[in-house]
């Protein structure tokens, strides 16, 4: 099979209606067995608890092709995990670990000719969803489920190389204490975007959000964690109930420690303690590392290693990942799945 036919190089992030995604139905307490589709719309009840009460979930991972020209997935078992939590904590069904892996293994060999060279910079972005569906109007769990992965290409984040991005602190709160921000559903991104708006209007690339019970510790950056490298060296990234557990993060936190035997930790990062930190980035599947140039807080822009470079440790810490999820650097044990 050839590869489409398309400018890998100027890919954005952005959709695009490949050939083929998976669906799966959960109905009288049971999955289906699923299978690969060509249409990229849904037909579903109009009283669907997805519409209604939010009660939906998502992941995002992408595909690789290594020098070798084989594909990978970066650690699909963590996104399935993650997936598992979010679906306990709305009173959905469990998509099972092999079920999710399986599924974005055939949308990623239907697809293959989307999956992006080695080389290019570009990826094959994977999208599993789970909402609930159905005949319903009270506020209750859906009686029928829908699990499905579509995937689509989408290109480098950064276009000419890693450039540092300034950030503002929101006064609006990202969730709430105990509430649903560690699990990965969609209300948690319906109400950043009032926030986003009003950072970018501001000319900042998003927003800082701390903690809602107290307004005084970092917790995200945007729809990414935080980390920030100390004076000393250390690795540092919030720890709360209410941040959701990135895998990126803690795969940076792994990799802090194990192969540049860094002193990492997880703990309370305070806004106003910013001067701890020699360097600072946010992290996600993305970008993977958007470095941070300064934070705008009380009236004042705390600039970090620069405004226009990369930090070096910044930059070591984002090679050696992207390295991992193409192959090119030896991969700690389980962390890489092979899809053909």
């Amino acid at each position: 099979m050839k590869k489409a036919a398309l400018d890998w190089g100027k890919l954005s992030f952005s959709y695009m209606n490949t050939d083929y995604r998976y669906i799966s139905h959960w109905k009288d307490g049971a999955w289906d067995s699923g299978k690969l589709v060509t249409e990229n719309t849904l037909t579903i009840s109009e009283g669907s608890t997805a519409l209604h009460y939010g009660q939906q979930a998502f992941e995002g991972l992408k595909a690789y092709t290594r020098k070798d020209g084989r594909t990978q997935l970066f650690r699909p078992d963590r996104n399935a995990a993650r997936m598992q939590s979010t679906a306990d904590r709305l009173l959905m069904p469990r998509v099972s670990t092999e079920k999710f892996v399986d599924a974005c293994d055939q949308v990623v060999k239907a697809n293959w000719k989307y999956v992006p060279p080695y080389g290019t910079g570009a990826t094959l972005y994977l999208r599993p969803f789970l909402i609930g569906v159905g005949d319903n109007i009270g506020v209750r769990a859906a009686p029928e489920y829908i699990f499905g992965v579509f995937c689509m290409p989408v290109g480098p984040y950064f276009k000419g190389g890693m450039t540092p991005v300034n950030f503002m602190v929101s006064t609006w709160d990202r969730a709430a204490p105990r509430g649903t921000g560690a699990a990965k559903v969609g209300g948690n991104y319906a109400g950043s975007l009032m926030p986003h708006e009003e950072a970018a209007h501001k000319g900042y690339a998003d927003c800082i959000y701390l903690d809602p019970a107290t307004h005084t510790k970092i917790e995200e950056v945007g729809a990414a964690n935080f980390f920030g490298i100390t004076k000393a060296g250390a690795f540092v990234t919030p720890l709360s109930p209410s941040i959701l557990p990135s895998i990126t993060k803690y795969s940076l936190l792994y990799v802090a420690g194990e192969y540049f035997k860094m002193k990492t930790e997880e703990r309370d990062v305070f806004i106003d303690n910013l001067d701890e930190f020699a360097e600072a980035g946010a992290c996600g599947t993305a970008a993977v590392i958007t470095p941070i140039g300064g934070i705008f807080h009380n009236g004042k822009l705390h600039v970090f290693h620069s405004e226009t470079e990369v930090g070096p440790v910044t930059k070591k810490l984002y090679d050696t990942l992207v390295g991992i999820q193409y192959g090119d650097v030896e991969a700690p044990e389980g962390w890489i799945h092979f899809v053909d």
